[in-house]
């Protein structure tokens, strides 16, 4: 190779990884969002068909989502005529690269605008427990991002299960199985499956679970014909398919989309903000929509 190839070959190196660097950095996690849409089809489904708008795993700040990011999110899932929106968790921020920290009493009333059929639920995830302090010193509730959630209409679901009559379902919100973190126990769930799963009848409907974490999905009966994850960010660098970091014990298994097994079908949204770094790379900020049917 000549100098002047070697010179080019360098420059275009160098080139390449500052375009990387930017999409990654900023491009793809503050500028992009998509609407991904999956379609289960389940032959035990006797409910009417159901559309699910999902948002999951804000961690809300500045610079990529901040109060007008988050207003743009609520208009885009309203024209999205759902017949329910969940939301799976993780409004507090999820890493120390925040310009302009955003608190959720600015943003829950913007996600109190949102509309469904059939209600807005949610669960919390383990930042939104870690992030109150106060809660992690009482080992549990209440918690400050659900009160504020409440506060403004939304069904805050914590290890609790409710009948849908309108929409022929059961919907089940499993407490964080991270909640709490300490020196001595480490970290902790406060989710209790066996509570949840109790308050739901022998009746034949159908159960939709939200789970902050997906890894539950492995412990859950055939009764729960669907389950709605976040948490993982699809690894929040994903390439052609995998991803190298992702927060479960079962890696790529359960990092992003629809899985099916045993019967059983889980959905893990790839969410909107980041976590540990301010970074996304093949994982565009997505709403994601379920449309289950028979």
């Amino acid at each position: 190779m000549t100098r002047r190839g070697f010179i080019k070959g360098l420059l275009g190196a160098i080139l390449a990884g500052f375009f990387a660097a930017t999409y990654g950095f900023f491009v793809e996690p503050a500028l992009r969002l998509r609407i991904k849409r999956w379609r289960i089809r389940r032959a035990d489904w006797s409910a009417p068909p159901l559309k699910i708008a999902v948002l999951a795993d804000l961690h809300v700040g500045e610079p990529f989502v901040g109060a007008k990011r988050v207003t743009r999110l609520v208009k885009r899932i309203n024209a999205l005529d759902a017949d329910l929106v969940l939301l799976l968790g993780d409004y507090a921020a999820g890493h120390r690269f925040i310009t302009a920290p955003v608190s959720i009493s600015e943003i829950a009333p913007i996600l109190g605008q949102l509309q469904a059929k059939q209600g807005v639920f949610g669960v919390l995830g383990n930042h939104d427990w870690w992030d109150d302090l106060s809660a992690q010193k009482r080992g549990g509730g209440p918690n400050l991002y659900a009160e504020a959630l409440k506060a403004q209409g939304i069904g805050m679901l914590s290890n609790q299960s409710v009948k849908l009559d309108a929409a022929g379902i059961w919907l089940a919100g499993l407490e964080d199985q991270l909640a709490l973190y300490g020196k001595e126990a480490g970290i902790q769930g406060l989710d209790d499956l066996p509570a949840t799963l109790a308050q739901i009848e022998d009746d034949g409907a159908p159960v939709v679970l939200m789970a902050h974490e997906p890894d539950i999905f492995t412990k859950l009966p055939q009764r729960i014909a669907l389950t709605l994850s976040g948490h993982t960010h699809g690894g929040q660098v994903r390439l052609f398919g995998w991803s190298p970091i992702v927060p479960s014990r079962y890696g790529n298994r359960f990092a992003y989309g629809h899985v099916h097994e045993q019967g059983r079908d889980l959905v893990v949204s790839g969410g909107i903000g980041c976590s540990i770094m301010p970074v996304r790379f093949g994982v565009v900020p997505e709403i994601t929509v379920v449309e289950i049917s028979s």
